[in-house]
């Protein structure tokens, strides 16, 4: 299927619904054993949670590198581009969930999903790994049962994503940032709403009642980046992501992201990047 917005294939749930071990129209699980490649970037339309037992092997999501170790939880949301090279030996679970059923049980998360975008790899303390593997084995027992009931499954998905986010907190080290300055997490939420029409910092700033330079202020004492930096790190993923995914023309993708012209953008992405779009492309 097509991502409507911004023409970018996308991997929906059915399409792993042949390999599953147990599941319902919304929500899926498998085990992953010994050796798996995913060479070619794409995204899905729905959440996973990957438990991994014993692993080696790199996950790149959204084009950074996270070695993949023993008793790990890997978080994906919609439209994240992954791939990733499993070696052999390796054993782990995945829940693939839909995004109407994820939202029953989504506040038990507790954290801003941007952290979980932000930091995708949890190492697991043994104990905790051994509360989600069960967890994880009832919910395949409740998904094979003739009488499945969704409420238990939800119930028991709320106890997964609580324990996570009970382990994420050691890894979110941005996130004590964000509770005690509100008004940097709400200017990342308006990046990812306005990034594609507005790249400059006193759109943002107005938005947030507070002026440009006191934004810019804000992010380099406590970001240790500039406010505009943080709007062009968004385009450039986007960007990366566009480059990888679709089959848009360069040209096509500056007008996407909001770029006047295509020279523009590419010297955008050749400064940010250090190479340009048709050689990240190739590359």
């Amino acid at each position: 299927m097509y991502d409507d917005t911004s023409y970018i294939p996308v991997l929906g749930i059915h399409e792993f619904r042949k390999g599953q071990l147990a599941g319902r129209e919304e929500f899926l699980f498998n085990e992953l054993h010994g050796e798996r490649h995913i060479d070619k970037p794409h995204k899905h339309d729905f959440f996973i949670i990957n438990l991994f037992e014993s692993a080696k092997g790199v996950h790149t999501i959204d084009f950074h590198d996270y070695p993949i170790g023993n008793k790990q939880i890997h978080v994906l949301f919609p439209g994240q581009v992954h791939t990733w090279k499993i070696k052999p030996n390796t054993t782990g679970y995945q829940l693939m969930i839909q995004q109407n059923f994820f939202e029953r049980f989504a506040p038990f998360f507790r954290f801003s999903f941007s952290n979980y975008i932000n930091h995708p790899v949890i190492p697991l303390s043994n104990e905790n790994f051994n509360l989600l593997k069960y967890e994880f084995d009832a919910i395949k027992d409740e998904l094979n049962a003739a009488n499945s009931v969704s409420e238990i499954i939800s119930a028991r998905a709320a106890v997964v994503a609580a324990i996570v986010s009970k382990e994420a907190e050691h890894v979110f080290t941005d996130l004590k940032v964000f509770q005690s300055n509100p008004r940097l997490a709400n200017f990342k939420a308006l990046i990812d709403k306005f990034y594609k029409e507005e790249k400059l910092v006193g759109f943002y700033a107005e938005k947030l009642h507070i002026t440009a330079n006191y934004l810019n202020i804000l992010c380099k004492t406590h970001l240790d980046v500039s406010a505009t930096k943080l709007i062009q790190q968004r385009v450039l993923l986007e960007a990366k992501r566009l480059l990888q995914t679709s089959d848009l023309s360069i040209k096509e993708i500056a007008f996407e992201l909001g770029f006047v012209d295509h020279a523009y953008f590419s010297n955008f992405f050749k400064t940010q990047a250090g190479i340009t779009p048709t050689q990240f492309r190739e590359g």
